[in-house]
């Protein structure tokens, strides 16, 4: 089956003030996919979307391993920092030069993406992270918790109960 394009699929508009909102949104998911009530828009199961959360936000602490962007798109992306942090992130976006546009996205079982992603907002929300952003440069452990959640919102956002 060929992969849906995600800047036209369904989608959920979802807003996260708190990782607790976020945690919350994902119980309730992971309740939804044990019960058979959880369908996706999107190409990933919700094991794979939890996995994927969970290395991007250990990325916060390590760097992702992908190549620094070119000076002048760094440039350009800093100037919309305030939209990636307190905004909404735009579906069907992908990284230039890394393969399927993402990292992190191979299949992975429920439980497994759960346990993962529960570790990684625990350590967040302990634990700001030094490194800057490679994209964004430094950012407060406030803007790092936020630019998680909006990356939370437009990958939750796939998922729908029935």
């Amino acid at each position: 089956m060929p992969p849906i394009d995600t800047k036209s699929a369904n989608h959920r508009r979802l807003r996260f003030n708190t990782p607790a909102e976020a945690g919350a949104e994902v119980q309730r998911l992971v309740e939804a996919e044990r019960g058979g009530r959880l369908t996706t828009t999107g190409n990933w199961s919700l094991g794979t979307a939890l996995n994927h959360l969970a290395v991007w936000i250990e990325y916060s602490y390590t760097g992702p391993p992908i190549p620094t962007p070119p000076f002048a798109m760094r440039v350009l992306l800093r100037l919309m920092k305030k939209r990636f942090v307190h905004g909404r992130l735009t579906p069907g976006v992908r990284i230039p030069n890394v393969e399927g546009g993402t990292l992190a996205a191979e299949p992975t079982p429920l439980d497994d993406g759960l346990a993962r992603f529960a570790a990684a907002w625990r350590r967040l929300e302990s634990e700001s992270p030094q490194k800057p952003n490679i994209i964004l440069g430094q950012l407060t452990h406030t803007e790092w918790i936020q630019l998680n959640l909006r990356h939370a919102e437009l990958h939750l956002g796939f998922f729908h109960t029935t």
